[in-house]
C-alpha cells in the first residue's frame, strides 16, 4: 500500500490538495482511501460529502474517513492510562492532574495515525492519502513513536516475568501500585503497533511526505523548518506543492503588490528545496469543492501523471565507510551549525535541532566506537565514529 502524507501551515490548502490527489489516484483505477487526522476535520467539506470515523465510499475507487482520535485512543491506551492515573494518584497527585499526566503529549493524535497500520494489515486499498494536522503537530506525530518508546521503557523498566514473581512479595510493603500482568500485555501490543506504524512511515518505498505551501514569507519559512525536521526524523519528502499562485491572466492593479511578492518567493522556492521536485497550482477564480473541482485541481498540479509515484528517492540518513572510519550522514537543510547539538551515549546518538531532539539507535557495527567529530557541510550533518581505544 502506497502512503502519502500531506502537511503544511494551516490555511495553505493542504486538505484540498490531499483530496485532489486522492481523486486523481481513484481515477487511475487505484483503490484509494483519503483520511484526515487533523482534529479540525475539513476533508468532508472539501469532498462535499458527509464523512464519519469509518471509511465511506465517495466515488468509484474512492473512500474517505475522518478519524475519531478519542475512539482510537481508548482502544490503544485506555488500560495503561487507568493504571498510570492510579500510580500518580497514589503519590498524592490531584486526580485531575493525574489524568493529564497519564497520557503523554500527542497521544490522541498518534492514535489517529494508528489507522495507517490497520489499513495496511487489512489490505483493502492500494493508495492511502493522509491529510495531516498543520506542520508543527505533524512533526510531533512523526516523532512520537520514538518518544513513546522512551516513555514506556522508563515507566515500566522491569520485565513482565520478573514483575509477575516480585509483585506478591513486594506489593504489601510499598504504597505504589505495581503494574498488573495485563498491563504488560497492553504495553507490548502498543509498542508493536507503534513499531509497525513507524516501519511503514519510515519506509521510503512505501511512504513519503509532501509539503504544501503558498508564496508567503511565513509559510515558506515554516515549510523550510518542516523539511529540516522531517529529515531529522528520517522521513522522505518527495514533493513540494506550491498552491494558489496568481495566474498570468490576473492583471488587475489591485493584485500588483501580491504578484511582486509571489514572484520574489517563487524564484527562491527552486533553490530552497532543490533537488525536491516542485509542482504548482494557480489561484482559481472559483471554490475548489466537490469531485469536479478537485479533478480540476489535480489536473493543474499533476497533469497526466500518476500522483502516487515517488517523485524523489534520496533517503536523508546513511551510514558510510569514509577514510577507514564510519560516518553517519544526516540531511539537515536550512540550519546553521549553531543550531545543532550532537551527543553520544551507549549506542544512542542524540541530535538536537532547535526545539526538536531525535534519539537515533546506532547499529551494532558502531558498538565500542565514539564520536570523534561532527560537522555540518552544506546541509549534511556528518558524524564520524572512531574506535574508542584509539
Amino acid at each position: 500500500m502506497r502512503v502519502i502524507l500531506y502537511t503544511g501551515k494551516g490555511g495553505v490548502g493542504k486538505t484540498t490538495v490531499a483530496a485532489a490527489t486522492a481523486v486523481r489516484c481513484a481515477q487511475l483505477g487505484q483503490r484509494t482511501l483519503v483520511i484526515s487526522t487533523d482534529a479540525a476535520h475539513s476533508l468532508g467539506d472539501s469532498l462535499d460529502f458527509p464523512l464519519g470515523e469509518d471509511p465511506k465510499k465517495v466515488d468509484t475507487n474512492l473512500w474517505a474517513q475522518e478519524v475519531n482520535p478519542l475512539h482510537q485512543l481508548e482502544s490503544h491506551w485506555d488500560r495503561i492510562r487507568i493504571y498510570l492515573s492510579s500510580l500518580f494518584s497514589s503519590q498524592g497527585v490531584d486526580d485531575i492532574v493525574a489524568e493529564e499526566l497519564a497520557s503523554p503529549p500527542g497521544m490522541e493524535e498518534i492514535a489517529s495515525l494508528m489507522q495507517i497500520r490497520q489499513h495496511k494489515a487489512e489490505g483493502k486499498y492500494d493508495t492511502l492519502i493522509v491529510d495531516c494536522a498543520p506542520t508543527g503537530e505533524t512533526l510531533q506525530l512523526l516523532a512520537f513513536p520514538d518518544v513513546a518508546r522512551w516513555y514506556l521503557q522508563r515507566l515500566f523498566p522491569a520485565s513482565r516475568a520478573v514483575m509477575k514473581v516480585a509483585r506478591p512479595v513486594v506489593q504489601p510493603f510499598i504504597s505504589i501500585p505495581l503494574p498488573p500482568d495485563e498491563i504488560f500485555g497492553h504495553i507490548k501490543r502498543l509498542l508493536l503497533d507503534l513499531e509497525g506504524m513507524k516501519s511503514i512511515l519510515g519506509d521510503p518505498k512505501t511512504c513519503t511526505v509532501r509539503l504544501v505551501l503558498n508564496l508567503e514569507k511565513m509559510v515558506l519559512k515554516e515549510a523550510q523548518r518542516a523539511f529540516t525536521y522531517l529529515s531529522l526524523y528520517d522521513y522522505l519528502t518527495d514533493l513540494v506543492v506550491v498552491n494558489r499562485v496568481l495566474p498570468p491572466e490576473v492583471t488587475d492593479t489591485y493584485f500588483a503588490s501580491w504578484r511582486k511578492i509571489q514572484d520574489r518567493y517563487n524564484e527562491s522556492v527552486e533553490s530552497l528545496f532543490d533537488p525536491i521536485p516542485i509542482r504548482r497550482s494557480k489561484l482559481f477564480d472559483h471554490e475548489i469543492v466537490g469531485l469536479e473541482g478537485l479533478r480540476e485541481l489535480a489536473g493543474a498540479v499533476f497533469g497526466d501523471e500518476d500522483p502516487s509515484r515517488v517523485y524523489y528517492h534520496t533517503v536523508p540518513q546513511r551510514l558510510r565507510r569514509v577514510d577507514g572510519h564510519y560516518e553517519l550522514q544526516l540531511q539537515l537543510p536550512f540550519i546553521s551549525k549553531e543550531e545543532v547539538d550532537v551527543r553520544h551515549n551507549e549506542g544512542e546518538l542524540y541530535v538536537t535541532v532547535g526545539a526538536y531532539k531525535r534519539e537515533i539507535s546506532l547499529p551494532r557495527i558502531l558498538d565500542g566506537k565514539q564520536v570523534s567529530r561532527a560537522r555540518l557541510d552544506g546541509g549534511l550533518l556528518r558524524v564520524t565514529f572512531t574506535d574508542s581505544r584509539q
